[in-house]
């Protein structure tokens, strides 16, 4: 691990310890675990405890059960409270239902850089392979299952080199599950916007504010590899989230959002973090 580089890994979840368990057993298997592992729960009931408490014996690193009330969608808000309990320098953030190539934490150390934050990729597996994969327990993902998929091949040599070239036709075509940022950054525009509730968005309007900010947008590929397991998901309206990713590329002068980490971070050692536009922990 980079010497500077200290990664706290955010895991957000919501009432399905059946993949949190996949999840969670694909980040003891990194060959590079991070720092530290957070997991943001969004209101699940105790199963989801009793899981993370028996996690907790199986990794060497601290792990930490940040929990809130369930009283809806709140992802910006349990993301927001993880952030703020995190001791990290460098944030990489998953959502509980992928699963993870054993070299995820590592491909992210390795193209991180300052200045900068960066946006990874997925490979979705059927529902059939999904089924297959949990009730076997199996360690990976059949190769099968993603063969035809760009997102689930990795070169080390290439990995460098897209992140400094790669330019996607849209660049808020962006996989929210698998991020990752400096934490000083994150804090210097007050992380997430907790007035947004439309799923996918969040982050969209965060990589806008970050890149209004100064902070450059660069993407993963052919690295930190992540694969997405089916199950039921939350219909959202394709037109209005373009439209929303729009607006926000236009306001250029929105950088800071009102509403975000700082009421969950001492004023005063907030005040100096806004003022410095250093993390404390550096």
């Amino acid at each position: 691990m980079k010497a500077s580089i200290r990664p706290s890994l955010i895991i957000s979840t919501y009432n399905n310890t059946r993949l949190l368990s996949a999840c969670l057993r694909s980040v003891a298997r990194q060959r590079m675990l991070p720092y530290e592992i957070l997991i943001a729960d969004d209101g699940s009931g105790a199963d989801t405890r009793a899981l993370v408490e028996a996690f907790r014996q199986q990794v060497s690193v601290p792990v930490r059960h940040i929990w809130q009330e369930d009283r809806g969608f709140r992802l910006s808000v349990i993301r927001n409270r993880a952030i703020a309990a995190s001791s990290g320098n460098y944030i990489i953030q998953i959502n509980g239902d992928l699963v993870l190539n054993p070299h995820f934490i590592e491909d992210h150390v390795r193209v991180a850089r300052r200045g900068s934050f960066v946006c990874g990729s997925r490979a979705v597996v059927s529902k059939t392979a999904t089924r297959i994969y949990l009730k076997r327990k199996r360690k990976h993902i059949p190769l099968y299952a993603c063969l035809w998929q760009g997102a689930s091949y990795r070169c080390v040599w290439l990995q460098t080199w897209l992140a400094e070239h790669y330019r996607p036709m849209d660049p808020l075509c962006l996989q929210d599950g698998n991020m990752a940022f400096w934490r000083d950054d994150l804090l210097r525009v007050n992380a997430y916007n907790e007035d947004l509730t439309l799923l996918g968005y969040e982050a969209r309007e965060l990589a806008v504010r970050l890149m209004h900010a100064g902070v450059e947008q660069r993407f993963l590929r052919m690295g930190a590899l992540c694969f997405h397991l089916d199950h039921p998901i939350r219909v959202r309206r394709r037109q209005e989230l373009s439209l929303r990713a729009r607006m926000a590329e236009h306001e250029a002068s929105v950088v800071r959002c009102t509403n975000g980490v700082d009421k969950y971070i001492p004023s005063v050692l907030y005040s100096v973090i806004s003022a410095t536009g250093a993390a404390p922990l550096e």
